[in-house]
């Protein structure tokens, strides 16, 4: 996939897997990879970015494979900026799709 596709759309793919579940970071790049293909070192970052914007808030979870993992919960103004990308793709998206497809 193009790279600048990835760029353009993982904000808005990490905040809907995380809207669905609190999830700590590796288990996050998995199923982000389910959609686009990232490496653990392009999510780490954006997840401190969206934490530091407020709209992650963080916990520690004892974990019985090692030690404790760090998850990530959408706050309340993160689910506002959830809806509002989701509202901007759908518009681009559809858009895109009536130029495109004539």
């Amino acid at each position: 996939m193009n790279t600048q596709f990835k760029k353009g759309v993982l904000e808005m793919i990490v905040l809907h897997v995380v809207a669905k579940k609190d999830i700590y970071g590796y288990e996050l790049v998995q199923k982000v990879n389910e959609v686009i293909e990232v490496k653990e070192g392009t999510i780490y970052p954006l997840l401190k970015r969206l934490t530091n914007e407020n709209y992650f808030d963080t916990y520690y979870e004892k974990s019985s494979e090692g030690p404790r993992r760090k998850y990530y919960r959408l706050t309340s103004l993160g689910k506002e900026h959830y809806r509002a990308l989701l509202n901007e793709w759908k518009v681009f998206s559809k858009n895109i799709d009536r130029y495109i497809g004539g």
